[in-house]
């Protein structure tokens, strides 16, 4: 307990002053014998142990009174964690969420969110005088000695980061850790509840929980959430960057915490090359609002990098997006298929006339016994699903980073390839259409484009079809449930299946509505396997240095720490590689653990949560609890008052003779 006016605290030698009286009182009266007061004295001497009681009783009342109005004028002040009780452990796990969002600033407040835990912890810490702290915070994930609470926000491994967090994993690390830890323990997160960085369907807490349980003294689990309102804040995230020709094109997503649907101006600011600006004002419309820049690139530079930032508000961390680029290169797309009308429909929307840096190269399967992708960046396959040599091909090309577009083939096909096969034909009753009746509007070939408008995938019918077989995930089905469209994610590239083929005979797929811009998406996701290596997210392995490799940041956007400049976002230079490292697009999530969940995750630790809506500097640190001494001191003043009052004697309930009785 601290106190803000300890010098108060010289008012509970005040306390002192009824028992000082008491005292002087005694003194005062010199005792006589008197013969006739014998009997009296004996009359009371069987109530005299009684009355003593009474008068220590009284007494007490009035030094506790005058002690708690010293105490609450002190304005005495309690951590919330040592407000939890169970006494001074010897040793406080600290798991701290470095994650970028905890660097947003609750509503009506100016501190973020990790310096608000940090606060809370060094207060409850201080009255936990000779207790080992070990702090696991979520950027490195190592356990670290904490000499003292003092220095807990000037640490490195404290400081703010645009990494996501793995809120199991560090559970698990912290247990771990324990089991070499005797003693009594506890184990607090300090977390913002982010969905995305708990996991809840992670399976590795079902470990967490028994690891924690088994241990000889399992630890005491405190969960100190920081949620509540956040401040109204706009981040922007970089969808996609590629290069075609002279420009640079970029795909680009605002997103507004605010949910109001108002449009709002907000001035977007590109840097490329760490010199050249230009500002330009986007009119947002919506909570998400999806756009493409395009960045002339300058003459007789091949290579560079920059970054958009937008104004600071409620979080800083998600103010920026990091891109960077190499040298131009024409974009190449393969197609497998017979001669024919789908192949030519396909080749069409792969490589669209006015589109210069795109071709594609059309290859018979009847010739195709070998398969070359090298600069490749997609591959569109209307024939029999690929088998031996060519199928081992394919497969490394998608774990490259390739993209492939498998339509129903027209023969037979009996093959299977990534675990997925082809279902017979179907053909639709008389006069009747297979109709698509659902698809995902935000993933997927058939997405919404960037500016929310949606494909007229309604006007799409087919009289033949067949069905992707196998565990995949669907992105389209059609008006009785059936898959029309399904993925399949091979590590960094991904294989589609599509249930038809643009043939007449087929289908409309050929109309250019549908077809052009889903095969455009198809090419470019598969263009930027090129590009991915200019990009990568703060903490995974792509954004490390390779062996031989040093680390220089290139960029001067906001304050850059040296020694936190593996878990910040920026441009850097990794030997003679330069790398754009953005925050997981995770960290833009903003869905909430429900407290259901987190009973669900931490079942059977009997955890405690303490939860902060507020979470405004004042009410983050210590609990203000002067209020609760003034009712101390009224209970006390009170119960002084009553004992005080005459006793109601015998003499007064019974009339003597000649004395009228009492009404």
């Amino acid at each position: 307990m601290t106190f803000l006016q300890s010098w108060m605290l010289w008012g509970l030698f005040a306390a002192s002053i009824p028992i000082i009286i008491h005292l002087l009182n005694r003194r005062r009266h010199k005792t006589v014998m008197w013969a006739a007061m014998q009997f009296l004295l004996k009359a009371t001497r069987e109530s005299r142990g009684k009355k003593k009681l009474r008068h220590i009783l009284i007494l007490t009342c009035r030094a506790l009174g005058i002690a708690a109005l010293a105490t609450a004028a002190a304005r005495p002040l309690l951590s919330g964690m040592l407000g939890w009780g169970g006494g001074k452990p010897d040793l406080v796990v600290l798991i701290l969420d470095r994650s970028a969002s905890m660097e947003a600033t609750p509503k009506n407040g100016t501190v973020p969110r990790r310096d608000l835990a940090l606060q809370r912890v060094k207060n409850a810490l201080n009255d936990f005088q000779g207790t080992r702290l070990v702090l696991i915070d979520s950027a490195s994930g190592q356990p670290q000695e904490v000499p003292s609470p003092d220095v807990l926000d000037r640490i490195s491994s404290a400081a703010p980061t645009d990494t996501a967090a793995d809120i199991a994993t560090l559970a698990g690390r912290a247990a771990e850790f324990l089991t070499e830890s005797p003693g009594r323990a506890e184990l607090w997160i300090a977390s913002d509840l982010q969905k995305s960085n708990w996991k809840p369907e992670n399976d590795r807490w079902t470990s967490v929980r028994a690891a924690l349980s088994s241990l000889p003294q399992p630890p005491k689990l405190r969960i100190l959430s920081l949620g509540g309102e956040p401040s109204p804040n706009q981040s922007i995230r970089l969808l996609s960057s590629h290069r075609a020709g002279p420009q640079l094109v970029l795909d680009i997503e605002i997103s507004r915490s605010d949910d109001s649907a108002a449009p709002v101006n907000l001035p977007l600011t590109a840097t490329l090359n760490g010199g050249a600006r230009s500002t330009t004002n986007v009119n947002v419309a919506g909570q998400n609002f999806r756009f493409r820049k395009v960045i002339p690139v300058p003459p007789n530079e091949e290579s560079g990098y920059g970054w958009l930032s937008i104004p600071g508000d409620g979080n800083l961390r998600d103010n920026a997006a990091f891109f960077a680029y190499g040298p131009a290169r024409p974009i190449k797309s393969l197609l497998i298929a017979p001669p024919g009308e789908a192949g030519d429909y396909i080749s069409i929307a792969a490589a669209p006339a006015g589109h210069a840096s795109q071709s594609i190269e059309r290859i018979d399967p009847a010739a195709l016994s070998r398969l070359e992708t090298d600069g490749i960046a997609s591959i569109f396959w209307a024939a029999p699903l690929p088998t031996g040599q060519v199928a081992e091909t394919l497969n490394r090309f998608l774990i490259d980073g390739g993209v492939v577009v498998f339509f129903a083939p027209q023969g037979e096909s009996t093959a299977s390839f990534l675990g997925l096969s082809w279902s017979a034909i179907t053909t639709a009753e008389k006069d009747k259409y297979f109709i698509l009746d659902s698809w995902d509007h935000d993933d997927g070939l058939l997405r919404d484009g960037l500016d929310g408008t949606p494909l007229p995938a309604e006007r799409f019918k087919a009289v033949k079809r067949r069905l992707p077989e196998g565990e995949a995930t669907a992105l389209a089905r059609w008006d009785d449930g059936k898959t029309f469209v399904t993925r399949r994610v091979v590590e960094r590239g991904t294989a589609w299946f599509v249930g038809s083929q643009p043939d007449y005979t087929w289908s409309n797929l050929g109309d250019a509505d549908i077809l052009l811009p889903g095969a455009q998406r198809a090419v470019a996701d598969g263009a930027q396997r090129f590009d991915a290596g200019y990009l990568a997210d703060i903490g995974s392995k792509a954004a490390a240095p390779r062996a031989g490799e040093g680390r220089a940041r290139l960029d001067d956007y906001g304050a850059p720490v040296p020694s936190n400049e593996a878990y910040e976002a920026g441009i850097q230079r990794f030997g003679e590689r330069v790398m754009a490292l953005n925050r997981p697009a995770v960290e833009d999530d903003p869905e909430i653990l429900s407290n259901d969940a987190l009973k669900g995750l931490l079942q059977g630790t009997g955890y405690s949560l303490f939860e902060d809506q507020s979470l405004s500097v004042s009410s983050s640190g210590p609990s203000d609890i002067w209020r609760g001494f003034l009712v101390a001191m009224l209970f006390f003043l009170i119960s002084e008052a009553l004992l005080c009052l005459p006793k109601k004697s015998a003499a007064d309930a019974v009339p003597l003779p000649g004395r009228p009785s009492k009404v």
